[in-house]
C-alpha cells in the first residue's frame, strides 16, 4: 500500500507543477478576454465541485491521496476515484503544452 501512495504522491508533484503553469496560461487568456467557461471538468470526471483553474482540482486529488494514506487498508473505491481524477487532470493538462 505504501508504494501505491508514494507513486500517487510523485504523480501529484508533477501534476501540481503543470497545473501552476496551466493556471498562469489561463490567467493570461482570461485577461485577453478568452476563457469564458464555467469549469474545467464536468461531474463525469469524478470531481464534486467546479473550478476555472487547475490548482483546486489538484488539491482535491491530494486530499483524496492523503485520506488513503491514513486508512489501514487500501480502499479500492477511493483509490479508483483518486486515480481517475488524476488521469483526467493529466489528460487535460497535456492539451496545454
Amino acid at each position: 500500500m505504501h508504494a501505491v501512495i508514494e507513486k500517487l504522491n510523485e504523480n501529484l508533484k508533477v501534476v501540481y507543477r503543470q497545473a501552476l503553469d496551466a493556471d498562469k496560461k489561463l490567467d493570461e487568456l482570461h485577461q485577453q478576454g478568452h476563457g469564458k467557461f464555467k469549469a474545467l471538468f464536468t461531474e463525469e470526471a469524478g470531481f464534486t465541485f467546479e473550478a476555472k483553474r487547475f490548482k483546486p482540482y489538484v488539491l482535491d486529488v491530494a486530499a483524496d491521496v492523503e485520506a488513503l494514506s491514513h486508512d489501514e487498508e487500501l480502499d479500492q473505491h477511493k483509490l479508483t476515484l483518486a486515480v481517475t481524477k488524476l488521469q483526467n487532470l493529466l489528460k487535460l493538462l497535456a492539451t496545454f503544452k
